[in-house]
């Protein structure tokens, strides 16, 4: 019954979460739980994320296969075999990284000094990092941030994709880390002069990193490093009071987002494939019947065919030869529509919008419209902020230490600014009938083709001040005549006699 599968599966959890508090220190367990995690489902979906945004599709071992004369499968090889990527998957991976981290994110506290400095550590170096870390965690949904001290003190950040880390909670939320483990491959040379693949271990814990290589199997403590402290204050080796790894996960159950669509990014490869493969395959699209044919076999009547494009018949026993097709057509349309209903699951299993919608929405679609064909992505966004914020203040816990001052001395706002869509018409009627003015050097900024505001707003004074001089020092009413504080039009007024008076004040 499925609630007799559901508590086992629930009991299996339970166990892998109790597990977490058993001995991990021992290098045996460690090694088997690190074997264990190498062949998990969690660990290959996260690679799968990775292969299928860089373009590695399960379409490139793709094989040409018929039926063979004991009617088991056979592989062909003299067929058309495409295998052609239609990469949708990279696509809207790259459109949720962007939507949520193209633009800078904003640091907001009353200490202006202390947002300086938090500028400075978290500037430019760790937007680019961010951003990478990003799409690591769209792949394998969740990646990790390493704080470190570079050769000359400063703090810096490194990334690392949820592949390489394996991770043991205290808590079942998956918010509080005990210790963990970092593999990756690295080359050594061996006799030949060439290269082999070693697979290294870092070990870390609160009292520092431990380094190993993992071979057979087994753990065998790496004789080229010692145990490390995270950082050297004075001289003197110190660590942190927590494991120097932030994880950003993509959302709370840290699904990848391949996961959500691979089977569908796989048809759509599939179809286009197999549409090229019957387009190339031109004798085959014509089934040939031969009458009396003047040869030894069908291989050399195809060698004949593609060779002189012609071929020889003769009559036998009053049988007169001939050669007679029974077509094949391929129609188009039926490929066409079957892509379009992939493409479309695929949009929609990723959460993600198509820019053909908002041509299809209107040719000026206004901000409703925008709205609900983001509702998705938004969606989506809203999840993955929620876990960006938590490990963002894990990421000012380690600045605050760096600057020496205390998480509570300052009230840091984090502002994802969403690079979206918006109708600026629609925006800027609407603050018109609120009432709201807009600073001129703000609307600059937004004109495309003005690359240097503060010129632009130099050329504009300059402009204001030849126009009062040109008149003496009084701007111009709509009528192009100077117009002064007492008076109401400086435009010329007549009298029914004809007298022309300077304004309306002399008439009066």
């Amino acid at each position: 019954m499925w609630w007799y599968n559901f508590l086992s599966w629930a009991g299996k959890k339970m166990m892998i979460a109790a597990n977490n508090k058993i001995n991990l220190t021992d290098e045996r367990t460690l090694a088997m739980r690190i074997t264990n995690w190498l062949a998990s489902e969690t660990r290959h979906y996260q690679i799968l994320g990775e292969r299928y945004y860089i373009g590695e599709h399960d379409i490139l071992a793709k094989k040409r296969t018929v039926l063979g004369q004991n009617g088991e499968i056979e592989e062909v090889h003299n067929l058309p075999n495409n295998k052609r990527i239609d990469n949708q998957y990279a696509k809207y991976a790259d459109q949720k990284n962007n939507y949520i981290l193209g633009k800078p994110i904003t640091f907001k506290c009353e200490d202006e000094e202390y947002i300086e400095k938090l500028n400075k550590i978290l500037g430019k170096r760790f937007r680019r990092t961010l951003k990478q870390l990003g799409i690591d965690s769209i792949n394998g949904g969740i990646a990790w941030l390493c704080p470190y001290y570079d050769e000359e003190g400063e703090l810096r950040f490194r990334n690392f994709p949820g592949y390489e880390i394996l991770p043991f909670w205290n808590d079942r939320s998956h918010t509080d880390l005990e210790m963990a483990v970092r593999l990756y491959l690295e080359e050594k040379p061996n006799a030949t002069s060439e290269f082999d693949v070693i697979q290294k271990v870092e070990l870390y814990t609160k009292r520092g990193i431990d380094y190993y290589i993992f071979e057979g199997n087994k753990l065998i403590p790496d004789v080229t490093k010692e145990h490390a402290a995270y950082m050297t204050v004075d001289g003197k080796a110190r660590n942190w009071n927590r494991i120097p790894l932030i994880p950003f996960k993509f959302n709370g159950k840290e699904i990848p987002l391949i996961k959500r669509c691979k089977s569908l990014q796989d048809a759509v490869n599939e179809i286009i494939s197999s549409f090229k493969d019957v387009m190339e395959e031109d004798t085959r699209n014509t089934i040939i019947v031969l009458d009396n044919y003047d040869g030894q076999n069908l291989g050399e009547f195809r060698k004949n065919l593609a060779q002189y494009g012609a071929i020889k018949v003769r009559s036998a026993d009053g049988a007169k030869g001939d050669v007679r097709t029974l077509r094949i057509e391929v129609n188009y349309s039926n490929y066409e529509s079957i892509l379009a209903i992939f493409r479309t699951a695929i949009k929609h299993n990723c959460r993600g919008y198509d820019y053909s919608d908002l041509n299809k929405a209107a040719a000026d679609p206004n901000q409703m419209n925008i709205k609900s064909i983001l509702s998705d992505v938004d969606i989506d966004a809203n999840d993955t902020e929620i876990e960006y914020q938590a490990a963002l203040e894990d990421v000012l816990w380690f600045v605050n230490k760096h600057l020496g001052v205390s998480d509570d001395e300052h009230d840091v706002e984090v502002i994802f600014n969403r690079d979206g869509i918006i109708n600026e018409v629609d925006i800027m009627q609407m603050l018109i009938a609120a009432g709201v003015r807009i600073p001129n050097e703000l609307l600059l900024h937004q004109v495309p083709f003005i690359n240097n505001v503060e010129e632009a707003l130099d050329l504009l004074k300059k402009e204001e001040k030849e126009a009062l001089d040109a008149y003496g020092g009084v701007m111009p009413d709509a009528g192009g005549l100077p117009k002064t504080a007492n008076q109401r039009s400086t435009r010329p007024v007549k009298n029914a006699g004809g007298t022309v008076y300077g304004n309306e004040q002399q008439r009066k």
